[in-house]
């Protein structure tokens, strides 16, 4: 039954002292009330059906119609407020529900816990709180109701299964026949969902009182036969309330009948022979005319009765023994778990790793023992083979198909404490999605439509997982979902444009590109960031350089300090017909050289400028023209530098072994040097006439760390790009 005690709550839901409590007990977070939160929280057994509401209207919009309106407390609006305009603030959130509690107005209750449920809804306690309240307002139907929608999304929570099971016995009528069927059917719901809880012993139990006290004692038998295969944590007490159970009772009256007359049948038989020996020896003894009376036909011994019992007893030993096994199994590792109910608290890093533990081991337990079985089939299947055998059966009719129920149960479990950390979210649906794609999809509706609202990485992996699986219009409103609930990320709106561009659809690439960059002129960085893609989205798959320019030069008038711009513009320039590129690109690099940007820049633009003229300008004086201006501005920006940059650190400094000299070297030329490495030209070694600067160019030219001077990683492709603004 659910215990109800005197327990005081925190501010955020969570319980300052229950002394009432068992130790292997934990409380739930919420509620100011007087229900104990005693039973730790569970999840479900299936994946749970469509979440308990998507708006904050539809748990009003599931109860009656009819209201009771009261008027709204004097500090009601004001908590509301505060609670709806930073709707992540649990504290908020519980300080409305106290204040709504402590006024006893049912229609503010009902306003604010349907609100908060549909953010929170894991925080079990509150939903029965509601029920609470509706049932103490007289509204039982209601009551029911909150009860069902508490369970569809937490259908493992052991406590809020015995609180609507208990809810249904004070307001039933049980002498109606159509009651019992419908507490029964209840029950097995419960147990189908939530009885592989470890905590779940609470339920089990209150099933099997329930029904001996409905007389149907074979019932309770049939529970606890199934309980005793349950690991959980008080299971060597349903191994004794068994034993309890069959020592007080008849053996007829408690087990199904199939068994009992295989039992009695067998006892019967066992008895006989050794009756007939114990007969053969008092024959001999017993007088003339004398027989002994028999016990009729019918009727059973308390001597049968017994070896009946002893024979169910050595059975569910068996049974018993074999799930101690299983519970020494998991001890260790549900003894590491010491939060298994939701909070929006984080969890410390041992928490965490204490349910990947978990899920490692259970996962790992499930493949030992398909592979145990796989062999042993086909181990079988070799020496049993003739060759008039019929075709075999395949593996997994043979061998049977190993059941992940367990796994998936720990799963929920695991979903409930951890509902706020997506890296547990990914890893079920990873593991779902080899089994079933549609579970799979309903966790990640679950994720990122109730707990995960606004983190895009989950959201992004559900759109990846929609695309993988051919639902690119769900994957459009997955990213356009995410993208208007947290507007401005520019991960997102890339994402957005990649799955156009791989459906296809170019234009609507260069339509969502277009509108960032338009969006974003308030914020350089940004805007630059959407221009640079634009462009490239035009040159390289548009074809359209004319275009990428113009979108570029746009982008230059509002940041003309932006490096990447400039060097991008320089690509678009070289890339394009090299008859007609030489001066747009020289006209290119002179605008760059007159804009305020760094040195290493403006000779990285410099250089890749005199590097376009050596391969396809016509003209030698313009190379050399070039050679020269570049030599200049090395000079000017990098005179000091040049010898680090060619290499030609000193030798004796190096030579004398000193390793801190040649670490402040090396420290100094990392601190000029740009970010690409760069190789500039080295000094002309004869008299600087034109031909022997432009041989000591060609040289340059000619060396294989040209090749290294990285362009085309200034794209930082490789790099997470996240702009400020």
């Amino acid at each position: 039954m659910a215990a109800e005690g005197c327990e005081e709550m925190s501010g955020n839901g969570e319980l300052e002292d229950s002394s009432a409590m068992e130790m292997s007990e934990v409380a739930e977070a919420p509620l100011t009330g007087t229900e104990e939160m005693s039973e730790k929280n569970g999840t479900a057994t299936e994946v749970p059906e469509a979440p308990v509401c998507a708006e904050p209207d539809s748990v009003s919009t599931h109860l009656a119609a009819e209201d009771v309106d009261k008027g709204l407390p004097a500090d009601f609006e004001r908590l509301w407020t505060a609670a709806n305009d930073n709707p992540q603030d649990f504290t908020s959130w519980t300080d409305l529900l106290q204040y709504c509690e402590q006024e006893g107005n049912i229609t503010a209750s009902r306003r604010a816990l349907e609100s908060f449920l549909v953010r929170y809804p894991l925080c079990y306690g509150y939903w029965k709180k509601f029920a609470d309240i509706e049932r103490r307002a007289g509204y039982n139907d209601r009551a029911e109701q909150v009860c069902v929608q508490g369970l569809q999304v937490i259908p493992l929570s052991v406590d809020l299964w015995i609180h609507y099971i208990n809810l249904l016995l004070g307001t039933l009528d049980m002498n109606l026949p159509e009651s019992p069927p419908r507490i029964r059917s209840v029950f097995e719901d419960a147990v189908r969902a939530a009885g592989l809880d470890f905590h779940s012993d609470r339920l089990w139990d209150l099933y099997v009182e329930w029904e001996k006290e409905q007389g149907n004692m074979r019932n309770a038998t049939a529970v606890l036969d199934r309980v005793l295969k349950v690991p959980t944590q008080l299971y060597n007490t349903h191994y004794d309330k068994f034993k309890e159970h069959l020592n007080n009772n008849e053996p007829k009256e408690i087990l199904s009948p199939e068994e009992y007359e295989e039992l009695r049948a067998s006892c019967r038989q066992s008895q006989k022979a050794d009756c007939a020996e114990q007969t053969q020896e008092e024959k001999q003894e017993t007088p003339p005319g004398e027989e002994k009376p028999t016990t009729p036909e019918g009727l059973d011994t308390e001597e049968l009765k017994q070896k009946i019992r002893e024979k169910v007893s050595l059975q569910r030993e068996k049974v018993y023994q074999e799930n101690e096994d299983e519970v020494r199994k998991r001890w260790h590792y549900e003894d590491a778990i010491k939060r298994p109910y939701f909070h929006v608290k984080p969890l410390d890093h041992l928490q965490l790793q204490a349910w990947h533990s978990y899920l490692d081991w259970e996962i790992a337990e499930l493949n030992k023992d398909t592979n145990q079985s796989s062999q042993e089939a086909q181990q079988s299947s070799t020496e049993e083979s003739e060759p008039t055998a019929q075709p075999q059966e395949p593996l997994e009719e043979v061998t049977g198909h190993r059941d992940d129920h367990r796994i998936r149960v720990l799963f929920e479990r695991c979903l409930i404490a951890c509902a706020l950390y997506e890296e547990f979210w990914t890893r079920y649906t990873r593991y779902l999605e080899s089994h079933n794609v549609e579970e799979a999809r309903a966790v990640f509706k679950r994720a990122c439509e109730i707990h995960l609202t606004r983190r895009p990485n989950i959201c992004m992996q559900w759109a990846t997982f929609e695309e993988r699986h051919g639902n690119l219009s769900e994957a459009r409103r997955v990213l356009e979902t995410i993208e208007e609930t947290v507007p401005g990320l520019a991960v997102v709106r890339l994402r957005r444009v990649a799955l156009e561009r791989r459906a296809g659809q170019l234009e609507r690439s260069e339509a969502l590109l277009q509108e960032a960059v338009a969006g974003s002129k308030e914020k350089p960085t940004l805007h630059a960031f959407y221009s640079i893609k634009l462009a490239r989205l035009l040159l390289k798959l548009g074809r359209n350089p004319s275009k990428a320019r113009t979108v570029l030069q746009e982008a230059l008038e509002i940041s003309p300090n932006n490096d990447k711009l400039h060097i991008n513009l320089l690509e678009v320039e070289v890339s394009g017909d090299t008859w007609a590129s030489d001066e747009v690109v020289q006209e290119c690099v002179t605008r760059a050289l007159a804009a305020p940007l760094t040195p290493q820049t403006k000779i990285l633009l410099s250089q890749r400028g005199l590097q376009f003229a050596e391969d396809y300008s016509n003209s030698i004086q313009s190379v050399l023209s070039l050679y020269e201006g570049h030599q200049k501005l090395l000079q000017d920006l990098g005179g000091t530098k040049r010898g680090a940059e060619n290499g030609e650190e000193d030798a004796e400094k190096l030579g004398k072994g000193d390793e801190d000299a040649a670490v402040a070297v090396s420290a100094e030329a990392s601190q000029t040097m740009p970010q690409v490495p760069i190789t500039t030209p080295p000094p002309p070694v004869t008299d600087m006439s034109g031909q022997a600067a432009y041989g000591g160019y060609s040289s340059w030219y000619q060396q294989p760390q040209y090749g290294n001077y990285g362009y085309h990683n200034t794209w930082n492709y490789n790099q997470g790009y996240y702009p400020t603004s």
